[in-house]
């Protein structure tokens, strides 16, 4: 078995749910950390959505990221395991609103 780090980015998310990570079919994946980091000048909410088999379950909903802060919704004693074809989305209340960045191991 090979253990992989990894940071998953993803620039400007917005009010479509954004596909941030998906599992393969063949890996288990611990996320270990992520930070929505608002880039806008106004307050936005954000969604965390993991898809997993078929439906969405919601770890985050519309919470209020202030304008320059940042939230962290996986981190420190929080991780999230994810089973192979899981999804882990990411929506907001305005464009272009949200940097995203995701820390996780691979397990092949």
């Amino acid at each position: 078995m090979a253990n992989t780090f990894k940071n998953q980015l993803q620039a400007a998310v917005g009010t479509s749910p954004a596909t941030i990570y998906t599992a393969g079919a063949n890996v288990s994946t611990t996320v270990i950390g992520m930070t929505i980091a608002n880039i806008l000048n106004t307050t936005i909410t954000a969604n965390v959505i993991l898809n997993s088999g078929g439906s969405d379950y919601y770890m985050v909903k519309m919470a209020e990221i202030e304008p320059g802060n940042s939230l962290i919704t996986i981190g420190g004693e929080q991780k999230l395991v994810m089973r192979a074809n899981d999804v882990l989305k990411v929506s907001t209340s305005n464009a272009s609103a949200a940097d995203v960045i995701v820390s996780l191991l691979e397990i092949t």
